[in-house]
């Protein structure tokens, strides 16, 4: 497997849409209603918004590929409290997941974060994600809040707030390591393995 984590380009955002179509419908499947999936699918993922946070300063969006295949990706930010760095978005194609794909975006992540001079990273799951709980638990994650938020269209986002620290050392800890090596120059691993 020749794993490869790229940043996102202006010219993959039709392609992650199209991406973030199909994984949600896998994800969210019997845990949100079809009509949130579609409304949060129309908020977050429309080409305005995604070409404004390519653009931004503090915002990161990541893609993985395997042999070439675009099967997953994430975003960050900084959310505006000290140290802090927000995992916005991470979806990998149901087919291509405990594969390594996962750990290996949060892996970019915490590097965007040690970049910034962040200490936390920080991400919001829906309760009823059990599936993806376990893998943040998994990658060092552990729940520090509960929130409600109303997201509009009448519709409510009802999640934990997880958080784990963002190792300052060049990487993570055994206790901690998500499997990430960093890239050679290319974005590919140096294993070819997340």
């Amino acid at each position: 497997m020749n794993l490869a984590i790229q940043p996102v380009r202006p010219v993959d955002v039709e392609a992650i849409a199209a991406l973030a179509r199909e994984i949600w419908q896998d994800a969210y499947a019997g845990i949100v209603a079809q009509a949130q999936i579609d409304y949060m699918l129309e908020q977050r993922y429309n080409a305005p918004r995604l070409l404004e946070e390519l653009a931004k300063p503090g915002y990161w969006w990541d893609q993985a590929a395997v042999d070439g295949e675009r099967i997953g990706f994430s975003s960050c930010h900084l959310t505006g409290a000290p140290g802090e760095l927000k995992l916005d978005k991470l979806y990998v194609l149901p087919a291509r997941q405990r594969g390594g794909v996962g750990g290996a975006l949060i892996g970019r992540a915490l590097e965007h974060g040690r970049a910034a001079g962040c200490d936390t990273l920080v991400l919001a799951v829906n309760k009823q994600n059990a599936r993806a709980i376990a893998a943040y638990e998994k990658h060092g994650f552990a729940v520090r809040e509960s929130v409600r938020v109303d997201i509009g269209g009448g519709f409510i986002m009802d999640d934990f707030i997880m958080a784990r620290s963002i190792p300052q050392a060049a990487r993570p800890s055994s206790e901690t390591d998500s499997g990430w090596k960093p890239p050679f120059p290319g974005g590919e691993s140096d294993t070819g393995e997340a």
